[in-house]
C-alpha cells in the first residue's frame, strides 16, 4: 500500500496559497495597463515572490524583505518608463508580512524586517522621483496609502500565532490532566489491592497457617489414634500448605500486577489424581470416567480444567456432603467437555456458606477461552456443572 507522506498535505496548502497570492495581480494588471514594460515589471516582480513564498516559514524576514525589494524595483522601473501596476501588486507583499507575523518568533529579526521594509520603501521613493520625469508617476502619498495596512498584516499574523500557540498550551493542559487522572485512578488502584492484601493476609493467611499447625500437632501426637484419622490429618494439612502457597501467589500478584510469576506451578492435569484423592480421603464418593487425551492440552485450558473440577468437588462436600459425584472430561474434535455432577447429599450440608463467586469465577475463566459453561440443579436434587471449552487447531 502506498504510503502518504505528512509534507503532502503542506504542500497543497502551498499550491492553494500561491495560487490566491499571485493570481489576483495578473487578473487586474489588464484593468490597469497592458503595456509590455508593466507586464515584464509584475511578471519579474511575481517570479522572485514564487520563489521566497517557499521559504516564508522558515525565512519569513528574507522572504519579506526580498518581495519588498523586487516590488520596490518593478514600481521603480515601470515609472521610469511611463507603466503602472495595478494596485494589487501589493498583496502577495501583505501575504508575507501576515507570514512574518505567524511564523517570526524572534522580537528582534521581526523588527529588523519592518524597519529593513522601512528603508526599502524609502529609497524606492527616492529613486522613483529620480528616475520619474512626470509627476503622474511619481510614488507619494498614494504609496504611503497602499503601505499603511501592512502593520495590521503583520498584526493578523501574530494574533494567529498567539492563538495557536494558546490552543496548543491548553490541549497540553488536557493531557497533563487526563494523565494524572489516570495516575490517580492506578495509584487509587494500587492502595486499594494493598489493603486487600493486608486482609487477606491477617484473616486468611493467620487462619491456614492455625489450620495446618493444628494438622501437623494432631498427626505428631497422634500415634494412637486410627490410620484413617492419622490419613485425614496428613491430608488437610496438605491442603493447608497448598493453599497457603496459592494464597501467597495471589497476595504478591495483589500488591504487584506485574510480579505475576507464580511461585507454585499452575495446576493441571498433572495434579488432577491428588484432588480426587484428597476429595475420596474426605470420605467422598467419586466416579471418574476419562476419554481424552489429557497430557496433550494446553496449560490454559489444563488449568482452567482443574479449577472447575476443584470447585466443583468442594461444593459438593460443602453443600451435599456423602453424594456421590461422577466427573467425566470428554474430548470432541476441537472441544473438551468437563462435567461434574453430584446427586442429594446424604447428610445435611452447612447453611449460609456460599457466596456464589465460585460460580462467577468457573464462568470467567471459562469465558476467557471463549467457551460455554452450564451450572444448575439437577431434577434428582444434585447439581451439575458443565464446561465446554473450545480447543483450537488442538486436537485430544
Amino acid at each position: 500500500m502506498r504510503e502518504v507522506s505528512a509534507t503532502q498535505p503542506q504542500r497543497g496548502v502551498d499550491v492553494v496559497f500561491v495560487a490566491l497570492t499571485l493570481v489576483p495581480p495578473l487578473l487586474s494588471q489588464p484593468y490597469t495597463e497592458t503595456s509590455r514594460t508593466s507586464w515584464l515589471s509584475l511578471l519579474g516582480f511575481e517570479m522572485v515572490t514564487l520563489l521566497v513564498t517557499v521559504l516564508r516559514r522558515r525565512l519569513p524576514v528574507t522572504a519579506v524583505l526580498t518581495s519588498f525589494t523586487a516590488l520596490a524595483v518593478a514600481l521603480v522601473v515601470s515609472a521610469a518608463e511611463h507603466a503602472k501596476l495595478t494596485p494589487l501588486a501589493f498583496l502577495p507583499l501583505a501575504v508575507l508580512v501576515y507570514s512574518l507575523g505567524h511564523h517570526c518568533t524572534s522580537w528582534t529579526r521581526t523588527v529588523l524586517g519592518l524597519c529593513g521594509g522601512c528603508a526599502i520603501t524609502v529609497i524606492g521613493l527616492w529613486a522613483n522621483r529620480e528616475s520619474a520625469d512626470s509627476g503622474e508617476f511619481r510614488g507619494g502619498f498614494d504609496v504611503l496609502a497602499i503601505l499603511a495596512p501592512m502593520p495590521l498584516a503583520w498584526a493578523v499574523g501574530f494574533a494567529a500565532r498567539t492563538r495557536q500557540a494558546l490552543l496548543v498550551a491548553a490541549e497540553q493542559r488536557a493531557a497533563d490532566a487526563r494523565h494524572e487522572q489516570h495516575l490517580r485512578a492506578a495509584q487509587a488502584a494500587e492502595w486499594e489491592r494493598a489493603r486487600i492484601a493486608r486482609e487477606m493476609h491477617d484473616v486468611v493467611a493467620h487462619s491456614l497457617t492455625l489450620l495446618v499447625v493444628h494438622a501437623e500437632t494432631l498427626r505428631a501426637h497422634g500415634d494412637g489414634l486410627p490410620v484413617w484419622a492419622r490419613e485425614q490429618a496428613d491430608g488437610l494439612a496438605a491442603a493447608g500448605r497448598q493453599a497457603g502457597g496459592e494464597l501467597r501467589d495471589l497476595l504478591r500478584v495483589l500488591r504487584d500486577p506485574a510480579d505475576a510469576t507464580p511461585l507454585l506451578p499452575v495446576p493441571g492435569f498433572g495434579e488432577l489424581g491428588a484432588l480426587l484423592d484428597s476429595h475420596r480421603a474426605a470420605g467422598g464418593i467419586l466416579e471418574v470416567t476419562v476419554r481424552a487425551k489429557l497430557d496433550s492440552l494446553p496449560g490454559s485450558i489444563q488449568a482452567v480444567s482443574y479449577r472447575i473440577v476443584q470447585e466443583s468437588l468442594a461444593n459438593a462436600r460443602r453443600h451435599a456432603p456423602g453424594a456421590p459425584v461422577r466427573l467425566t472430561l470428554d474430548g470432541f474434535p476441537g472441544q473438551l467437555r468437563v462435567e461434574v455432577v453430584n446427586s442429594r447429599g446424604t447428610r445435611r450440608g452447612l447453611v449460609g456458606t456460599g457466596t456464589g463467586l465460585g460460580l462467577v469465577s468457573m464462568r470467567e475463566r471459562v469465558d476467557a477461552l471463549g467457551g460455554e459453561l452450564a451450572a444448575g440443579p439437577t431434577h434428582d436434587g444434585g447439581f451439575s456443572v458443565v464446561a465446554a471449552i473450545p480447543l483450537g487447531t488442538t486436537g485430544v
